[in-house]
């Protein structure tokens, strides 16, 4: 049969995700039982907004984990004398909250980086045995 100027999806999409062959058998949320998980929060923008196009989705990602983590250190009061909140997030937590190797979670960080990055975060440097310290830029914030 031919179609009437439509591709069947398959000649549109030819390529297969292959799924883990073995499903979970899962339950599924009732009433407010969705409420129960804390999640990351990524911004939209960085999905949308054409600037972050050449951002991984793990850069991405991490970025939200690092979002995360300055709001507890505004709690703690982690706030430098610029009154610019910190955090401190090592690449032993990357390796371990995203469950990669070393390699990748440096390569994730000097993705953010703004010497080497795109400059959603900064890090500087404290000194032998210390980790650094790292300033979460507010990308949506005026462009100086």
């Amino acid at each position: 049969m031919k179609s009437q100027g439509r591709e069947s999806p398959a000649l549109l999409y030819p390529i297969e995700c292959e799924v883990n062959a073995m499903a979970l058998s899962l339950p599924y949320y009732y009433g407010h039982s969705g409420e129960q998980y804390a999640f990351f929060r990524i911004p939209k923008l960085l999905i949308t907004d054409s600037r972050f196009d050449g951002v991984s989705s793990d850069a991405k990602l991490l970025y939200g984990l690092l979002l995360d983590r300055m709001e507890l250190s505004y709690r703690n009061g982690w706030i430098d004398d610029q009154n610019r909140v910190f955090i401190i997030f090592t690449v032993e937590e990357v390796m371990e909250t995203l469950r990669c190797r070393s390699e990748k979670a440096v390569r994730l960080f000097a993705e953010l980086d703004s010497k080497k990055g795109i400059g959603l975060i900064e890090r500087k440097r404290q000194g032998l045995g210390k980790p650094a310290i790292i300033y979460v830029k507010n990308f949506a914030g005026d462009i100086s």
